[in-house]
């Protein structure tokens, strides 16, 4: 872990001459299979000029192939070094390494954005590289699921979700892998490349503290009755955070003026994410996609 540390950092502070054809990195941590690939692949085939790259980190051994995905896209986009993950745990953190350090090695690669495997896209690829490219940040964090976006400079302890669910006195509510990538850069003088807020939108709910317990600590997961376009028409309008911390609102900005504030949405059921596509709720080009394929 220290070597691709290592390796991370000095990619990261390579200067590098401005290139005219900047790419985005969508890095895809992944359990098994992606089950949005249909989804994903609608949104990529908006892109007619090479403008992004794609890696996933999956479980070892895991190939992306006709087999396991219909989108061309993903075909053996899979990281050849990945490692078992658990949730909550540092293990999460290695995943990050691992595809940072693939990602580094494109020098088009401006931009970089985390997803999990439950993410769609708000808006087509134009929108969306439009808006990342106009931010002069590198890494969006758009796979964060805490509430407030937020990490700490000082590098407060970070306490595994297991341990901290049988402590009800810790404070901090945070997953370590949420935390590491802005932490890291922040440690190196680099807090200036993260995008300091979530463009990804996910919902929470307010639960007692035995139902924390119960249910875990997870967004809201959308189900295919959940998903209209009045679902995404309403994160789309979105245009402000607040940060209860801070006791302050934030407008969000692209290119300096008025925009929405997230560019992704999670969670999404496969059955909840087609129709949405079939609807289209997302504005994607594609064909009608039938809900009962499903990969090996």
């Amino acid at each position: 872990m220290e070597t691709q540390y290592s390796r991370i950092r000095m990619l990261a502070l390579l200067s590098t001459p401005k290139i005219q054809n900047p790419k985005i990195a969508f890095l895809f941590i992944a359990r098994n299979r992606l089950p949005l690939d249909i989804v994903w692949d609608a949104f990529f085939q908006g892109d007619e000029e090479n403008k992004f790259s794609i890696l996933v980190h999956s479980r070892p051994g895991f190939l992306f192939s006709k087999v396991t995905t219909r989108s061309v896209y993903f075909l053996d986009r899979q990281v050849n070094d990945s490692i078992q993950v658990d949730w909550g745990e540092a293990s999460m953190i290695q995943a990050e390494r691992i595809l940072l350090q693939h990602a580094l090695m494109d020098p088009l690669n401006e931009r970089f954005v985390f997803l999990s495997d439950s993410c769609i896209p708000l808006y087509n690829f134009s929108y969306t590289y439009d808006y990342i490219m106009s931010t002069p940040n590198s890494f969006v964090d758009s796979f964060a699921d805490t509430k407030e976006g937020r990490y700490n400079p000082k590098m407060d302890p970070i306490i595994p979700v297991q341990s901290w669910r049988k402590d009800t006195s810790k404070i901090h509510n945070c997953i370590p892998d949420e935390h590491y990538v802005q932490t890291l850069l922040a440690h190196e003088g680099l807090e200036g490349e993260i995008t300091r807020r979530t463009l990804t939108h996910t919902a929470w709910l307010i639960l007692s503290s035995k139902e924390r317990e119960r249910k875990g600590w997870h967004p809201v997961t959308y189900k295919l009755a959940d998903a209209t376009p009045m679902l995404i028409q309403s994160i789309k309008d979105i245009d402000n955070i607040y940060y209860e911390t801070e006791y302050r609102r934030e407008w969000c900005t692209s290119k300096e003026k008025p925009a929405p504030c997230f560019l992704f949405a999670r969670k999404f059921t496969r059955p909840a994410a087609l129709r949405l596509l079939n609807m289209s709720a997302l504005g994607l080009h594609h064909e009608v996609i039938s809900n009962d394929w499903t990969p090996q």
